[in-house]
């Protein structure tokens, strides 16, 4: 097996390219690093730079490097961006991924793993919401997750490969500094952020129907993802027939931001108290996952705590702020 891995020099990218060739899978990576970082990556994986949008690259990629499987991560996906510019998402992550799945029939590759999103639900009302819960998402970002499950069951039905879409809940943490995110778009960075400042973190909403009136959340491990990644990838490559898989991946624990502000400061030894501010449009009350189906079937369950994605992604940020001092 060879695997592409599209999006591989980003943050969750560079995880499972690691993993993957760790666990002796051979991987080549195709990325246009317009986000992505080329040095997360070991000199013994092959780095293509492009697009999926280029046909003729990705032939050319997959007849070079006898590729049999794809791992599909690369695309937009910040929420508010999407609202402001949805035909650039529709363009990036749909029309992309149509691009790539017409290279990937054309070449005969046999396993396709989508990289989908906890987005797909929308605002959901499940305690815990399994991969049978209606999907309604609320802004593009969702949409075009959700338009690309669709998409990659529709093509694998059509040219008979298997394939399995994963819905990510919150990813956090690192399994080294060096390839810790460096978006300040997710909550954990965005506090960061706010006290390396010197202003305090903020929380959106504290009047929800929870035990603290803040939103709870389900964090996962970026390093317990890469390994599901290596699950599912072999799981498809040990059916014999084609496979059609869908799972959420997550840890079944809600934690709610302003529990997670207080391990924040905690593990920073920031002083700078929460402010509250008002929800944001869209914020469910609660998100958290049933990861029961992947558990079972393929025997995969996170390892990973809260604790140690928050303080592995202190140490991330600290090797590219050293100037950061707790207040």
């Amino acid at each position: 097996m060879t695997w592409l891995i599209t999006g591989g020099a980003g943050y969750i990218g560079a995880h499972v390219a690691r993993t993957m060739a760790a666990a002796g899978e051979r991987v080549v990576v195709l990325d246009d690093v317009s986000s992505g970082i080329p040095q997360r990556l070991p000199e013994d994986i092959a780095l293509v730079r492009g697009s999926v949008l280029d046909r003729e690259l990705l032939d050319r990629t997959l007849a070079e490097h006898g590729v049999t499987g794809v791992v599909h991560l690369a695309a937009r996906k910040q929420v508010g961006e999407s609202v402001e510019k949805p035909l650039l998402y529709y363009r990036e992550n749909v029309y992309g991924l149509t691009v790539l799945l017409e290279a990937v029939a054309a070449a005969g590759v046999r396993r396709f793993l989508f990289s989908s999103s906890a987005a797909v639900y929308g605002i959901p009302e499940a305690e815990l919401i399994s991969e049978d819960a209606p999907c309604v998402p609320i802004n593009p970002y969702g949409e075009t997750k959700l338009a690309g499950e669709w998409l990659v069951r529709a093509a694998g039905r059509a040219h008979g490969f298997s394939t399995a879409c994963l819905r990510y809940f919150n990813v956090a943490g690192a399994a080294r500094p060096e390839l810790a995110d460096t978006g300040v778009f997710n909550i954990i960075p965005m506090f960061f952020d706010r006290i390396t400042r010197g202003e305090a973190p903020r929380i959106f909403g504290d009047d929800y129907p929870t035990p603290d009136g803040t939103c709870i959340r389900d964090y996962i491990h970026v390093a317990d993802l890469a390994d599901a990644h290596l699950s599912v990838a072999r799981a498809l490559t040990a059916r014999d027939e084609p496979a059609d898989m869908t799972f959420n991946i997550g840890r079944g624990e809600g934690v709610s931001v302003r529990e997670l502000a207080d391990l924040v400061g905690e593990i920073t030894g920031s002083t700078l108290a929460p402010v509250v501010e008002p929800r944001r449009p869209g914020d469910a009350a609660k998100a958290v996952a049933s990861s029961d189906l992947i558990a079972k079937e393929l025997g995969w369950t996170a390892g990973r705590g809260v604790r140690e994605m928050v303080a592995s992604a202190w140490e991330g940020w600290l090797l590219r702020h050293p100037e950061t001092a707790p207040n």
